[in-house]
């Protein structure tokens, strides 16, 4: 009105985005926008909520700076949690704003004419569904060795989305892999021990060994009782399995056991041996760092180290070796049995389980393979023996 004094508006807040860094803090982070007093009332205003301490490289974060302060923050925990901290007057709230994924159950279907990674791609689908199939079937098939052109696939799975856009693959609720005549069915069941993967009669998929201690790899050297040392020049037994894979590369542990030996080992190079039940033992070869110590009880898939060439080695690989009852026995024809059966209390509600499942999985077209079949005849499994 005339005559009267105007009241400026208050200014709005400025607004700051950014990340966290490599090596930083939250501290770090702020330093060019707040004091350290003011990074440490704000860490404590959010400690009941959760810890500021624990900010993780990537995630983002974002301020309202008011002309006296710090008004609002907002911190991405993961893509469903996001610390919010806010200011009315003297008065700090903290809390937790969540969301939850759209999940959608979608489907995939290939062949493999070159790679398992290569068939997923070409389904459309990301790598990560490839490495979750592959851990399904990982008791029956060797997906390094063992794939040949002409192999297909079907995959029933769950798909997770946020605001529209696909996020991240859920569960595999039932999938297929066809090896020639030799048809491999898989259904997610949730027993009393926890979930897992049976086949649609209730054996479990799961097996006492792993085809294999690295996930996707090639043998460079197969099991032999007479090789030309690459080093040595001379003629010798090699009675294990050479993975060829970059340093680095997991191991993991094929079965359940206990570390008996964990270090340098002469031409083996730095080695881990695991004590398995009923007479086995494995060993691994020419590591480039080793994660666990003699004594340690470890389970199937348990990270032993990585990848390297120590030893007598020329290239990074893993050689890898097994025992039964003392003597060296080829890993690739030892078929070991199942994990511990459903109980009669689980069947009834492990075959609704399975019903639906293959119900998912026999809606999903098969791929067509015989274009690839007649191009290139496959090579029979490699015989199973006790």
């Amino acid at each position: 009105m005339q005559g009267q004094a105007a009241h400026a508006a208050p200014a709005a807040p400025r607004i700051v985005h950014g990340t966290i860094g490599r090596h930083e803090t939250l501290g770090s982070a702020l330093r060019d926008t707040l004091s350290p007093a003011a990074v440490h009332e704000l860490v404590e205003v959010a400690r009941p909520v959760y810890d500021l301490a624990r900010v993780s490289v990537g995630h983002p974060f974002g301020m309202a700076l008011a002309s006296d302060g710090l008004a609002a923050f907002t911190y991405a925990i993961d893509e469903l949690r996001m610390l919010r901290v806010r200011r009315q007057d003297a008065t700090w709230t903290a809390d937790l704003v969540t969301r939850s994924y759209d999940t959608r159950v979608g489907s995939a279907t290939g062949v493999i004419s070159s790679s398992l990674f290569a068939a997923i791609e070409d389904a459309g689908e990301q790598d990560q569904l490839a490495l979750d199939m592959a851990d399904i079937f990982a008791w029956d098939v060797d997906f390094n060795t063992e794939i040949q052109r002409g192999d297909a696939f079907r995959v029933s799975v769950e798909k997770h989305y946020l605001d529209g856009r696909f996020s991240r693959y859920g569960r595999i609720l039932a999938a297929e892999f066809v090896r020639g005549p030799r048809v491999l069915r898989a259904v997610r069941f949730e027993a009393a021990r926890g979930p897992g993967y049976y086949a649609p009669d209730g054996t479990p998929l799961r097996k006492a060994f792993l085809r294999s201690p690295l996930r996707f790899t090639r043998i460079s050297s197969g099991f032999s009782m007479a090789r030309l040392h690459p080093i040595l020049k001379t003629v010798r037994p090699h009675p294990g399995i050479d993975y060829a894979a970059p340093a680095g590369t997991p191991v993991g542990a094929s079965a359940d056991g206990v570390v008996s030996q964990a270090g340098y080992s002469g031409g083996y190079g730095k080695l881990v041996k695991l004590r398995h039940a009923n007479g086995f033992e494995t060993l691994y070869g020419h590591l480039s760092r080793i994660d666990v110590r003699v004594g340690q009880r470890v389970a199937q898939g348990a990270r032993l180290g990585a990848v390297g060439a120590t030893g007598l080695a020329t290239a990074p690989h893993l050689d890898y070796r097994m025992l039964r009852n003392g003597s060296f026995v080829n890993p690739l024809r030892i078929q070991t049995p199942p994990a511990e059966p459903l109980t009669a209390d689980e069947q009834p509600a492990f075959e609704e389980a399975a019903a639906r499942g293959l119900l998912l999985l026999d809606a999903v077209p098969k791929a067509a393979t015989a274009h690839l079949a007649s191009t290139a005849p496959r090579a029979p499994d490699p015989p199973q023996r006790n």
